[in-house]
């Protein structure tokens, strides 16, 4: 009897009859399976589409009734949803800053704190793309708010402006920025064969709002989650809507931008990411290293190569996005302190695609001028899959700013009036006037009052961060645990906090303006 070869232990037709099975279980597996995706030697275009101050999970892909967004739903079902992304900073600045570069706040010196500057030595990547042959720009916001031109730097850290085109704004509060108008006028500036990167960055839902604009836009006041660590009232909540309907015109500008590329057929070798630079800007969210201050929506499309419709659990932070950028784009990844989520994105899988993503680490220093002599808010944090450890480096002082300032006369404000950490906003107005009410005493002590050295909170059964575990004999070992992996991540990252002067931060100029408060020893106790 004939064999197919010398380690072969069937006979021929034996064989060829395996051989068919075999061919035919392959077969009905890859129909199983999502289509592979296409492959394309071009490099791809890229547009990021950033808010300006939007908390998880405040979009309806991931199941909210408002805001409405279809846009990004839409880049969600192209590519992948991501459940646990983070920026590296609840604020403005340094989390864009951190962004464009790859590294931590900490990492940056002046670009680590809200409204200073940005040294040259910080290479970030539109700059690396653009040598790359990327025709690059930005509509809206790009970094700041800060002083780049102090630095000596030529443009926006973001790339060349594209503000010129405005439009009548539908209501007080929206940009009159024609994003989607500049986003065109962009494209047909573009060297013809050249891959495009535009960041596209809303100053919406940033407040001023327009109060009671989204109840005249027609949304319910049962439609919107509140949050719980704020008062469930009709004040707070037609609060909710108004930074709901300034979402949806975040999305509405983005759906356009997805429709233009869709037209001239460049959607597919298109990288779309939709995030935001911070949580929403409210109390106990923004500026806080809390769950709402950092946890943000976070969904990636790029069609020519990730397969979509696909919802992932692992974390991941902004600092990883950049990475991820320069890959995809051919370019030489520096030493960044993110890794690269091109992995997660190329994979089939949904949940837990890599479990070697453990952390997520954020921070922050000064945020607005809140504090007597400038003084910031020093805080590290570190997230895992179930909980956030926080480590306060100045408990004495107020978190949400001093209670009281100085007014443009000299004279002593009342007290309560203060609270810069916070912006202005019906919330706050809301928490203040009724802070000694049964019902809302509780949350205005939350937003405002002083905060211990360490607080740990366990994010599945708390994840509006109100019960600090850290003093529980309990949680021990967790908080050892997590304390030490915050060291260890703070001092890999060269931390002055943890490997040098800490006070640094405290010295860097601010180029915005500054208020006077009351030395601490007169601070009165709220």
């Amino acid at each position: 009897m004939k064999y197919l070869d010398g380690n072969s232990h069937l006979p021929m037709k034996s064989s060829l009859a395996a051989l068919a099975v075999a061919a035919l279980a392959l077969l009905l597996v890859r129909m199983d399976r999502p289509p592979e995706p296409v492959r394309s030697a071009e490099p791809p275009n890229i547009l990021i589409a950033i808010s300006d101050d939007q908390s998880y999970p405040y979009a309806s892909a991931y199941g909210e009734e408002l805001p409405r967004t279809p846009a990004f739903d839409r880049v969600a079902r192209a590519g992948v949803l991501f459940n646990n992304a983070f920026v590296a900073s609840p604020g403005c600045s340094p989390s864009r800053a951190a962004f464009l570069t790859g590294r931590y706040p900490w990492e940056l010196e002046e670009a680590g704190t809200h409204a200073s500057a940005f040294s040259q030595q910080y290479v970030v990547f539109p700059d690396l793309l653009e040598q790359a042959g990327y025709h690059v720009g930005f509509t809206g916001k790009g970094w700041g708010p800060g002083n780049w031109e102090v630095s000596g730097r030529t443009r926006n850290p973001a790339g060349p402006e594209y503000n010129t085109l405005r439009l009548e704004p539908p209501r007080p509060g929206i940009s009159p920025v024609d994003y989607t108008a500049n986003f065109a006028a962009f494209l047909k500036a573009r060297p013809r064969g050249a891959p495009f990167y535009f960041w596209y960055g809303a100053h919406e839902p940033h407040r001023d709002y327009d109060d009671g604009a989204g109840l005249r836009l027609g949304m319910g006041l049962t439609e919107v989650t509140v949050p719980g660590y704020l008062p469930d009232t009709p004040e707070i909540r037609s609060d909710l809507l108004d930074y709901a309907s300034e979402i949806e015109w975040f999305d509405g500008r983005l759906a356009r931008m997805l429709e233009m590329l869709e037209q001239a057929g460049e959607l597919d070798n298109t990288i779309v990411v939709v995030t935001a630079d911070n949580g929403m800007p409210f109390p106990r969210a923004k500026a806080n290293v809390y769950e709402h201050g950092i946890h943000v929506p976070l969904a990636v499309s790029w069609p020519a190569r990730v397969p979509g419709a696909r919802r992932v659990d692992d974390i991941v932070s902004l600092v990883d996005v950049t990475p991820f950028l320069l890959e995809a784009a051919g370019v030489d990844v520096q030493a960044l302190s993110g890794r690269s989520i091109l992995n997660i994105l190329t994979s089939d899988r949904e949940g837990l695609v890599d479990p070697s993503r453990r952390i997520a680490l954020a921070g922050r220093e000064r945020h607005s001028s809140s504090r007597y002599n400038n003084w910031g808010y020093p805080q590290r944090a570190l997230r895992t899959d179930r909980y956030l450890y926080i480590r306060n480096f100045h408990p004495e002082r107020w978190p949400a700013g001093d209670p009281q300032r100085y007014e443009n006369d000299g004279s002593l404000g009342p007290m309560h009036d203060a609270y810069h950490d916070i912006d202005a906003a019906p919330s706050l107005t809301y928490l203040v006037e009724h802070r000694l009410a049964p019902g809302v005493e509780r949350f205005f002590r939350l937003a405002v009052d002083k905060r211990p050295a360490e607080e740990l909170f366990d994010i599945r059964e708390d994840p509006a961060c109100l019960t600090n575990l850290a003093g529980r004999p309990d949680m021990g070992s967790v908080l050892t645990e997590l304390r030490e992996t915050l060291q260890q991540e703070l001092v890999k990252t060269n931390d002055p906090r943890l490997v040098g002067d800490g006070e640094v931060f405290e010295s860097y100029p601010r180029y915005s303006p500054i208020r006077k408060f009351p030395p601490p020893d007169a601070a009165l106790s709220p």
